[in-house]
């Protein structure tokens, strides 16, 4: 059963306007859907700007929707309903130094959540949950009582998916969770995630520009440009056999491994076009090799089956 639907999601910013000026509108997310079910990583990728964030923040219930529908568990989100609902959906953000209050012990962190949601729960059993989430993400007792700074930067994420844990979520949004860290803590936290996800079936948003992380967590994948889903369908799909060209050169532009293996780079002409200024046709069209005149005309829309493409002539 899927624990998230969005249909034709939007998110619009007026931009500017004032003495004889007219605003503008910056479209961040548009006409975006998806389905994430219990269990399942959904990792939305892409270059700064293309919107990742901004979708994080709308599921995460922080920001509305300017239009689309977003449901949890069958039944609409609504700003009325966010005070209930942001229970079953937390985020973990990208920056584990600037997530955790410095003035407060990780037991008062962990138990603030508790303290807003659950007022009825007394003092002993928010301590007792805090302490059992705490040893479930792999800390130590004694870390209960002190303070963030005494913490490296992986441990801090640690307690900052321990908080989001706190009112027993269906959802997390991870907001770039491990881009903060270095490469050997990345691998831990990505594979204490993965445990925590097989353990309590939750289901992940996973945002991310990393396609190696991505690679290693998500089930599906959507590829995002200037606010629009590109590409979208399993990670497998996606990965072994990109469609749109955009995800080409994304990958082109990954790391491998191997050294030995054969690899095409492909390298992006032109500049990445002003979301306050969308060209007609293709945002893509200005930096796409495989441009036709029909692309600079029409806007594509994502067709296939499983694995879909926003693309005219895509590659098969």
């Amino acid at each position: 059963m899927n624990v998230i639907e969005a249909k034709n999601l939007q998110r619009h910013y007026s931009v500017g306007g004032g003495l004889m000026r007219k605003a503008r509108t910056l479209r961040a997310v548009a006409d975006l859907d998806f389905e994430l079910a219990a269990g399942k990583t959904l990792a939305v990728v892409g270059e700064s700007g293309c919107g990742k964030s901004t979708l994080a923040r709308m599921v995460a219930m922080i920001e509305e929707p300017t239009s689309g529908s977003l449901s949890l568990d069958g039944k609409p989100v609504l700003p009325a309903d966010w005070a209930d609902l942001r229970q079953s959906v937390q985020i973990v953000f990208q920056d584990p130094y600037g997530s955790l209050n410095p003035r407060q012990r990780i037991g008062t962190i962990l138990q603030e959540p508790l303290v807003i949601n659950r007022p009825r729960m007394d003092k002993s059993e928010r301590e007792a949950k805090a302490r059992e989430i705490l040893r479930l993400v792999g800390l130590r007792p004694e870390h209960f009582d002190r303070y963030p700074h005494m913490f490296s930067g992986g441990q801090r994420q640690r307690i900052a998916v321990a908080r989001a844990l706190m009112l027993d979520p269906k959802v997390l949004v991870l907001d770039e969770p491990v881009s903060a860290l270095d490469l050997s803590i990345q691998s831990a936290i990505l594979n204490l995630l993965m445990d925590l996800q097989e353990r309590l079936k939750l289901a992940y948003l996973f945002i991310s520009h990393d396609l190696s992380v991505v690679r290693h967590v998500a089930d599906d994948v959507i590829v995002m440009y200037l606010g629009r889903a590109v590409e979208k369908g399993p990670k497998n799909q996606v990965f072994d056999a990109p469609r749109h060209p955009y995800t080409r050169a994304l990958l082109s532009a990954t790391p491998r491994a191997d050294p030995s293996a054969s690899k095409e780079r492909i390298k992006l002409t032109g500049e990445l076009p002003s979301p306050l200024s969308i060209p007609d046709g293709c945002a893509f069209a200005p930096r796409c090799w495989k441009v036709q005149d029909k692309c600079r005309r029409q806007v594509p829309t994502l067709q296939g089956m499983d694995h879909e493409a926003a693309c005219f002539y895509p590659h098969d």
